[in-house]
């Protein structure tokens, strides 16, 4: 995988694009799901996006800054393309964007806004529920949370 760890600001025209159109094919079409992707949080957070081999991208996240959403960095938008799900890829894509985040904000607890389907796989890197299943969008959410 080759790695892109940006600012809104410092990503291209292109790598943009790409970076919204994959999370409107996967949170908006796949999930149907109709909501504002692109929110207040993207101009203001670090973009991490992942490219193949081939240089496709096929997945990503953003870390939003402390003070902006929560007191904590927080993960959130973490999104995989449909055609690599089941290879292992998505732990590989939270492993670098939790390692990009504590390499940032050392000493930081992180804070995720999940879907609480997923809440195992989090789990799985020590994150913690830190509040009830709440529907957001009408999809089941529940907070959570990592110590530093």
């Amino acid at each position: 995988m080759h790695w892109t760890w940006s600012r809104l600001a410092s990503l291209s025209a292109p790598d943009l694009h790409e970076a919204l159109t994959l999370r409107a094919r996967v949170f908006v079409v796949e999930q149907a799901c109709a909501y504002q992707d692109p929110d207040r949080f993207d101009a203001s957070s670090w973009h991490l996006l992942g490219r193949d081999a081939r240089g496709t991208l096929v997945s990503g996240l953003r870390v939003v800054d402390p003070g902006t959403r929560y007191a904590e960095p927080s993960i959130g938008r973490v999104v995989t393309a449909p055609e690599v799900r089941g290879t292992g890829l998505g732990r590989v894509l939270f492993a670098e964007g939790l390692g990009r985040c504590l390499a940032t904000w050392p000493g930081r607890g992180v804070r995720l806004h999940a879907q609480a389907h997923l809440e195992a796989f989090y789990a799985g890197f020590g994150f913690v529920r830190s509040g009830e299943t709440h529907l957001e969008d009408n999809i089941p959410h529940v907070e959570m949370w990592r110590s530093p």
